[in-house]
């Protein structure tokens, strides 16, 4: 068959993970002195949804100031940066950049002024029609400073201030002109505000630290800092917070539920629940409904680190085959670690994961993964299983075949870089050289969030169906950032 997917010299040797925009966090009226390290605790707890740039934007009697920088939340936030950001409430964001677009200009949050006063801003998400409003905008003399689509909502925020006084006036106008994903979260000089989009494909949850509310990402930012979940913010719903006092406004925007499934395959903490729906619990049911779809006969049952370890274990335990640690993983390596030349690239997923020689030799392996983007990954791990000595691998994949780019803030790129939507399952097998290959079922990932709204996904990547409208520009490069 034809090789040219891993002549690693012509084909992007970007690793096959996939990557999620970023991750918000806000917290409102916070007594004690302690904000900035309760938020870079929080921040920490969503790193995993971005790791390329970090910030804080903190309001101290009505002054806004942030700190925001390329990098860690660790490596940002020094101590002595924290004790300088005094406040009682703030916002943050974990930022990775689906594609390009890596610089100190387009970290989050955004701070800037308007009519309304000074105001912060942090998304996560991706509009399909953010390129068509700059244009529109910069014909009405605009001016942008950076190429993330949350600059064109700031742009929006001010020139409704222009025209309309009332925040939810001016935030409901900027939901009529905006489509796509979004999460957001906005500070102002007296207020908290919460935005989840219509149709609810990013997530955003509501939280309660004493007489504080929190907004965050993921319920595992509350547990890092001893908040107690209250709810999930629904789609189209706007959340204000003043003081102590909460308002919800539910628009006339909401859409039918379709989230992100990607958040339970891959993005999400296992300790998160989005949506009623628990990330542990629906990648064990993943693993279990792949055994009984696709069985073989194996010695040992291992996970990709960390992402296909839940589903291994699933599957395990349906199949009744013992799961073991057959790969492990360095993990002081972050995504973005130096690769200086080409035959060091070949060799970057021996510096993120090694093979465990004594687990794995002469065995029958059924190694699970997450999923498969561009191919390159997934060869390199079964090729190290057989020089390690498996007699067998058999991967199993607990999600279908991307086929399809994604449109609302995920790093799955345009089809010609998706090795399924290029090959047959068999032609990929041969390309990683695995004995067996098979791929979770649509309708069986769908029956894996167990507790969430039937039919409340959107699964555009994997069956082309998308919420709304996708226009063919919007998988252009500059308009696939948050």
């Amino acid at each position: 068959m034809d090789n040219r997917i891993f002549d690693l010299s012509n084909f992007d040797t970007e690793d096959d993970d996939i990557h999620e925009s970023c991750g918000v966090l806000g917290i409102s009226n916070y007594q004690d002195d302690d904000l900035a390290h309760i938020m870079y605790f929080g921040l920490y707890a969503l790193q995993h949804r971005g790791q390329e740039s970090c910030g804080i934007a903190i309001n101290n009697n009505g002054e806004i100031i942030g700190q925001k920088g390329i990098g860690l939340v660790p490596e940002v936030f020094t101590e002595k940066i924290l004790d300088r950001l005094d406040g009682t409430s703030a916002i943050g964001h974990t930022r990775y950049s689906t594609t390009g677009g890596s610089s100190i200009e387009n970290s989050q949050p955004l701070i800037f002024n308007y009519k309304g006063g000074r105001i912060a801003l942090a998304h996560n998400g991706n509009l399909v029609n953010a390129t068509k409003i700059r244009y529109e905008l910069e014909n009405k003399g605009a001016i942008f400073q950076t190429s993330a689509d949350t600059e064109v909502i700031a742009n929006l925020i001010s020139r409704y201030g222009l025209k309309y006084k009332d925040l939810e006036v001016i935030l409901k106008k900027t939901m009529d002109v905006i489509e796509g994903a979004y999460a957001l979260v906005i500070l102002t000089q007296k207020k908290l505000v919460g935005i989840r989009d219509p149709w609810g494909l990013r997530p955003l949850c509501l939280g309660k630290l004493g007489n504080s509310y929190v907004l965050a990402s993921e319920n595992c930012a509350f547990d890092a800092i001893g908040a107690d979940f209250i709810r999930d913010v629904e789609p189209g719903e706007i959340i204000f917070i003043e003081d102590d006092s909460l308002k919800s406004i539910k628009t006339s925007y909401n859409k039918a539920h379709k989230s992100c499934i990607f958040e339970h395959i891959y993005f999400a903490r296992p300790d998160s629940i989005i949506d009623g729906a628990s990330i542990y619990r629906s990648r064990l049911e993943a693993g279990r409904l792949l055994a009984i779809e696709y069985p073989v006969e194996a010695d040992l049952v291992v996970g990709v680190p960390d992402s296909g370890i839940t589903a291994a274990i699933g599957y395990s335990r349906e199949s009744g085959i013992p799961y073991g640690e057959a790969l492990i993983k360095n993990r002081y390596v972050g995504r973005t670690f130096i690769q200086p030349i080409q035959k060091l690239r070949e060799r970057s997923v021996g510096i993120k994961l090694n093979a465990l020689r004594e687990e794995i030799k002469g065995k029958r392996i059924i190694i699970i993964d997450d999923s498969i983007v561009r191919g390159t990954t997934s060869y390199r791990i079964v090729q190290m299983l057989k020089d390690a000595g498996a007699k067998e691998v058999h991967m199993r994949i607990s999600s279908p075949p991307v086929l399809n780019p994604c449109y609302f803030g995920i790093d799955i790129s345009s089809k010609e870089n998706l090795i399924a939507a290029n090959y047959s399952i068999e032609e990929i097998r041969e390309s990683i050289n695995a004995d067996s290959l098979a791929f979770l079922s649509v309708e069986s990932l769908l029956k894996t969030p167990i507790g969430a709204p039937v039919n409340s996904f959107c699964t555009g990547c994997f069956t082309g169906e998308y919420p709304l409208s996708v226009p063919f520009t919007s998988n252009s490069p500059e308009n696939k950032k948050c």
